[in-house]
């Protein structure tokens, strides 16, 4: 047996008894409140990041106690607790109808939510961008969908830190809590011999409490439970105070008549009296940081006579929230930035690695991750039992095994001879779970065969859910799948094109998301795929097969050139959103594409020239004129800096005397004579159905594709070229290229 650099002869040998197994993953199903240990296929290793099998990893019990609590109300326990959500929802019903609004609503109910955000394992994969890690690497991981209660876990990498040698796994599967507590002492700038009161003294007030001490500050620990009170004060309190006694009294005469210097509240409660307390015992001029969830009505009187600060920490640090920080892995100058949450995860474990942190005391449960119901039992209150540290552990032979990219949850079966379009599915975000999927599931003509997505735990929801044979992290197990006739792509913009070429050479029918790609170099590398295996390629370009946009079309068959504005009330998105970056390409890439689409149906000619112009609001207001093939033009005022409130699509078309106004596809004024024939529509009918029917009327029939592959190609080169004008300030020329 050949062995594999980094792995002895004896390790591959143990690894091929792992290959083709499935990870046990911690799930909660989110409209059931059903928490489950599943096998899930294995995650994979991804750019800027690395894989890690688990050895130990950490429950929460405030943060995930609350996830599982919410996850397991009803609907309307679920509005009451997100009163946000239900807005949005609102929001949507107006704007979409009921239909619409619906699917949205169960596609997001029925999404897993993976728990755990703090674990500690060896790394068995490193991915491009992460080189400082090694595999081998002993790693503490932190963050919400990544360091999850799972055998395996991809870590972006500044969510993993080395640990020291001193650390013990146990020690750092502690990291997110350790630095959820280190970033409360930051925010309360407690220094050297200052007296700093801790409210809460469950497992992050314990940590702070000893965080506190090895500052040099004097520390007062209140709780209500006496058990608490009592290892604040083994770990190293200087005095701890239950809160059924005279608190303000006894702080009184323990900083004689001063106050404290800082509060940090550490406390969980839906009640305001940890502020309120903070407030009596601060000194003047005191700091409060809040790091439990807690009321927070502030006594004016009281913090404005003493001017108090109350400040919010921010979780466990600078770079949290920050897709730039935590995904793409951009770290922030030490100059400018001291402590981010990765150096305050290194400082935590320093902290353990010197003893100047100690945590035996606080670990009181731990279970195999087999059991990890039973775990969640006793965090949420199901079994009467007195927990603060609560272990799950992982089977550690699996961290000497050889990383496998993809693992099939199900067998392979022979294709049934029952006449179906066999279709697998690559990538499933909410726009695949509301829109493609329900439709896909419901059409009798389709056999749902095989479904990749990034994490196992959505592959797996959605191969039970939808009846999907087999489920992969894994696309090219997709492409390799004989049963599979047709591969819908509904991944990142910027694997579209790649993965629609790979699926192209392996065979299938190809059905991929807008945009087709997002630069040339992956068009052409499409293109040349496309004439190789005399491909065939649809892309989800929905609003010409709308029954409205049907009609408007053929109102003005005999008119003559025409001239079309499009309207799009797009509102605007964060900069930070994946849309706007590499991974996505932009709103002109993305969305522009459905609208010089639809000029192309309604004109039935080829856009020749346009001219792009930014409004100074943003990179994605934009107004945009095409000329086209036959003398129409076409006006896209893409706007970002309007009320959500006015509707978001409006088309007008005028030619030969007519006029048309079509409104967000739910309503269609036709103008001739003097005369208006309205159609109406009780929801938005923007062509979802009628587009996969024709899709699979193309794949089941073997008749060309709803859209010919030149449009494809012209609705992507044009929004390229407008990007260039946007550029340059000059219009462009649109030619299909000798190399396309």
């Amino acid at each position: 047996m050949r062995g594999i650099e980094g792995f002895s002869v004896i390790e591959q040998a143990l690894a091929d008894k792992f290959r083709g197994q499935t990870m046990k993953q911690v799930i909660q199903h989110f409209r059931s409140g059903l928490l489950r240990v599943e096998e899930v296929p294995e995650t994979i290793c991804r750019p800027g990041g690395i894989l890690v099998s688990n050895v130990v990893s950490l429950i929460s019990a405030g943060t995930e106690k609350m996830t599982v609590d919410l996850a397991r109300k009803s609907l309307l326990g679920k509005a009451r607790e997100r009163p946000d959500l239900v807005r949005q929802v609102l929001q949507k019903l107006k704007r979409d109808g009921l239909m619409s609004t619906m699917r949205t609503v169960r596609a997001r109910l029925e999404t897993p939510v993976a728990l755990g955000y703090s674990c500690a394992g060896i790394v068995c994969e490193v991915g491009p961008g992460a080189k400082e890690f090694q595999v081998g690497d002993r790693v503490a991981c932190a963050g919400m969908n990544y360091a999850s209660h799972a055998e395996t876990v991809f870590i972006p990498r500044n969510l993993a830190v080395k640990m020291p040698a001193e650390t013990g796994f146990d020690e750092a599967a502690f990291v997110t809590l350790g630095a959820i507590a280190l970033q409360g002492v930051r925010t309360a700038e407690a220094r050297l011999g200052e007296t700093v009161a801790v409210i809460g003294l469950g497992l992050i007030g314990q940590l702070t409490v000893q965080i506190l001490k090895a500052a040099g500050c004097r520390v007062i620990g209140i709780d209500l439970d006496q058990s608490k009170i009592s290892l604040a004060t083994e770990l190293g309190a200087d005095a701890a105070i239950r809160r059924d006694e005279d608190v303000e009294g006894l702080i009184r005469r323990l900083t004689d008549g001063l106050g404290v210097d800082a509060v940090i509240i550490t406390a969980a409660a839906e009640s305001n009296d940890p502020v309120e307390l903070a407030g009596a015992i601060a000194r003047d001029r005191a700091i409060i940081s809040v790091v439990g969830a807690v009321g927070l009505s502030i006594p004016r009187k009281q913090y404005y006579e003493k001017e108090l600060q109350l400040r919010l920490s921010r979780s466990y640090g600078p770079g949290r929230y920050d897709r730039q920080y935590e995904e793409l892995g951009i770290d922030y100058p030490v100059g400018y930035v001291r402590w981010t949450e990765r150096r305050n995860m290194q400082e935590f474990l320093r902290l353990t690695s010197e003893r100047r942190v100690r945590l035996e005391r606080l670990i009181t449960h731990r279970f195999p991750i087999m059991l990890a119901e039973e775990a969640y039992e006793i965090v949420t209150g199901q079994r009467r039992e007195d927990f603060l540290g609560v272990l799950l552990d992982y089977d550690r032979e699996r961290s000497r095994r050889v990383p496998v990219s993809s693992v099939m949850l199900t067998p392979q079966t022979k294709r049934q001879g029952d006449g179906k379009i066999g279709i697998g599915m690559i990538g499933a975000g909410n726009f695949a779970r509301s829109v493609l999927l329900p439709r896909l599931a419901a059409n009798r003509r389709v056999a749902l065969r095989s479904v990749a997505t990034a994490t196992g735990k959505n592959g797996f929801t959605l191969a039970k859910q939808y009846g999907f044979t087999t489920c992969t992290t894994d696309y090219h197990e997709v492409l390799a799948d004989d049963n599979v006739d047709a591969v819908i792509i509904t991944t990142r913009h910027d694997t579209h094109a790649r993965m629609a070429a790979a699926a192209l050479l392996a065979g299938k029918d190809v059905f991929v998301e807008k945009p087709l790609a997002i630069d040339i170099d992956d068009l052409n590398g499409l293109a040349t795929a496309v004439a190789e295996r005399n491909g065939r390629v649809m892309v989800g370009f929905n609003r010409r097969f709308s029954p409205l946009s049907a009609e408007l079309r053929n109102f003005f068959r005999e008119a003559g050139p025409l001239a079309i504005v499009c309207r799009i009330n797009a509102g605007a998105i964060p900069a930070e959103s994946w849309i706007q970056g590499d991974e996505g390409g932009g709103r002109i890439l993305g969305e522009v594409c459905h609208f010089v689409d639809y000029l192309q149906f309604l004109t039935g000619a080829d856009p020749v020239e346009v001219f792009g112009l930014r409004h100074p609001a943003g990179p994605d207001t934009v107004s945009i004129l095409l000329r086209m093939s036959d003398g129409s033009t076409g006006t896209i005022a893409y706007l970002a800096n309007g009320d959500r409130g006015v509707a978001k699509e409006r088309i007008e078309v005028y030619a030969g005397g007519r006029t048309a106004i079509l409104d967000d596809f739910r309503r269609l004024d036709l103008w001739h004579d003097g005369r208006c024939r309205t159609v109406k529509r009780m929801a938005q009918e923007k062509g979802f159905d009628e587009e996969i029917a024709a899709f699979l009327d193309a794949v089941g029939q073997r008749r060309p594709m709803p859209i010919t592959w030149e449009s494809l190609l012209l609705t992507t080169l044009t929004t390229l070229r407008i990007e260039e004008s946007i550029r340059t300030g000059v219009p462009v020329r649109i030619e299909l290229s000798v190399s396309i």
